[in-house]
């Protein structure tokens, strides 16, 4: 398997040592920025995985309490449960491998950068933003290596926020905690390869910031508290007194005056 596995990690290198080369060659960036700018092209590329992850996490949360009350049902029954579950996404369309899609897109991405970082010879200036002097080195090699993982742990905790909507309370507090932890392994990294990562972390949160307000939202209607004491609402058409004119308006019998009922006086006989 690894054997196999050589020529393509060799061949993904290859494209990626060519495009960081066009960008610094042609476009005149400096090779940190061509990281950033192979970043945004390779999300942009993704828009369309992206869309499919949209859709299917609004559809996941759709369905969420069909879903959960399946899950309540066969709370004892695993398979079951599991076969129910496929058959209600067959039935609704829904396809939840489609969240993950444009992060399993990125890990061949992040394996060339990776090994671009660790084999090729770079020339010229490596810096970034004049606090990172070297970015094909470690990033705890500087100073500025420490901000750049306090940049991408925040980075990281942001876009866990925006993709993981559909999973519960704790799962997701679970997902944004995770770059506490794995940020002892990133700083084992190059930091361009950081630098990568926290690009594409950034493009995610504005990327849900965007769809956050494209997505209409229908706010349910506001359902009216009834109380026993509260009577029911009549309706009644406007009646009409002729062509043109004025609507009747209804008086209710509480504002109406009594109707004073004279009495008429007895007539006495004159005997």
């Amino acid at each position: 398997m690894i054997v196999y596995a050589i020529p393509i990690i060799s061949q993904l290198e290859a494209v990626m040592r060519h495009v960081l080369d066009w960008f610094h060659s042609n476009l005149g960036l400096p090779w940190a920025w061509s990281i950033v700018a192979t970043t945004v092209v390779v999300r942009v590329l993704l828009v369309p995985l992206t869309i499919r992850q949209i859709h299917s996490t609004q559809s996941l949360q759709k369905h969420a309490p069909q879903m959960k009350e399946i899950q309540k049902k066969y709370k004892h029954d695993r398979q079951k449960q599991n076969e129910e579950l496929m058959k209600f996404y067959r039935e609704n369309q829904i396809n939840p491998a489609s969240a993950c899609l444009p992060m399993l897109a990125q890990l061949p991405v992040f394996i060339a950068l990776y090994y671009t970082l660790k084999h090729f010879k770079f020339t010229g200036d490596l810096s970034f933003l004049h606090f990172i002097p070297n970015i094909s080195a470690g990033t705890t090699a500087h100073w500025g290596g420490y901000v750049l993982l306090f940049v991408y742990v925040g980075s990281q905790m942001a876009s866990s926020l925006f993709m993981m909507t559909t999973v519960d309370k704790t799962q997701r507090l679970l997902f944004m905690f995770m770059p506490l932890v794995f940020v002892f392994i990133i700083a084992r990294f190059p930091a361009g390869l950081v630098l990568y990562w926290v690009t594409t972390n950034l493009w995610t949160v504005g990327q849900g910031l965007i769809t956050r307000r494209l997505v209409s939202r229908t706010p349910a209607p506001a359902l009216e508290k009834r109380s026993s004491r509260t009577p029911p609402k009549q309706e009644t058409a406007p009646a009409l007194q002729g062509d043109g004119a004025q609507p009747r308006q209804e008086v209710s019998p509480s504002s109406q005056k009594p109707r004073q009922v004279r009495r008429k006086k007895k007539r006495t006989s004159r005997r």
